[in-house]
């Protein structure tokens, strides 16, 4: 067996079947979770407060959108009755975790390769587990964020609905595509470093073209089309009816979309396999 610290040849072509990332995600099962472990961890080394930030983020973000959006602009989820703030941030904060998440695995991945230069050239290192470990880190903050909305729930309506089981379900799908597009975009950011800065203004305009802040009904019939072509569209309306509504999800919808999402995922990891090889000449 290769020694983890043997030089190699970072040109030599990779693998780019299912089978073989199975094989690499089962190999390195324990190095994707202990990286995962520094990353969450060390996001935070030094500061005072460390992993409680985690927490305080997500709380003072939903304070300030909820202000905004329900109290500057009058905005109503139309749930019926009198609607209060706290309703509001309730079903705000739900799309607000579907965003974080994506958004946290894209912003990142084009500069995993890019901060990770001595993996490249210097040592044997599974180059591929790079987006997953940043995606277990995402999910970690996600779990917080779900954490904290499942607290708030409770104290303002209550015990939560049944359904909120099936949020693992609702939220794998999008998973599989955000690891997906990482593997492109981890790819993407060592040829072309213009792609962070992108990636990061296409995912604040995917916040505000996805029903966030408003509802689907607030649109226009002919604008309607146009947000569901939004991968989190889809996502966070089925979050809202296990979370907030207490429905069962579109197992339908949600069984297509996962098959969509598992076709982008292998083609983006057959393209970061494929172009790997190219990494050690331009960094």
């Amino acid at each position: 067996m290769t020694h983890p610290l043997t030089p190699i040849n970072p040109h030599a072509a990779q693998p780019t079947s299912l089978v073989a990332l199975g094989r690499s995600l089962w190999r390195n099962r324990q190095l994707i979770v202990q990286m995962t472990k520094r990353d969450v961890v060390g996001r935070y080394k030094g500061s005072a407060l460390g992993l409680v930030w985690s927490v305080l983020n997500p709380v003072f973000m939903l304070a300030v959108y909820t202000f905004v959006f329900s109290v500057v602009f009058k905005a109503r989820w139309g749930v019926g009755g009198e609607e209060s703030k706290t309703q509001f941030a309730l079903v705000l904060f739900v799309g607000m975790i579907v965003h974080g998440l994506f958004a946290e695995v894209l912003n990142r991945a084009p500069e995993l390769i890019l901060s990770n230069v001595n993996y490249v050239k210097k040592v044997v290192f599974p180059l591929e587990i790079l987006p997953v470990v940043s995606m277990g880190a995402a999910l970690f903050y996600s779990l917080i964020s779900l954490g904290v909305w499942l607290t708030a729930f409770v104290v303002f309506n209550g015990n939560p609905h049944w359904t909120v089981v099936f949020i693992p379900l609702v939220l794998l799908p999008l998973v599989i595509l955000a690891t997906g597009l990482a593997w492109m975009l981890a790819s993407l950011g060592v040829f072309l470093r213009d792609v962070g800065q992108t990636i990061s203004i296409i995912t604040t305009v995917m916040l505000f073209l996805a029903p966030v802040f408003y509802p689907l009904t607030a649109l226009p019939e002919e604008l309607r089309p146009w947000i569901m072509a939004n991968p989190l569209t889809f996502i966070i309306e089925q979050a809202r009816e296990v979370l907030i509504w207490g429905r069962l999800p579109n197992l339908t919808g949600l069984g297509i979309y996962t098959l969509v999402a598992t076709a982008v995922a292998l083609a983006g990891y057959a393209w970061f396999q494929k172009t790997r090889k190219g990494f050690a000449d331009v960094l």
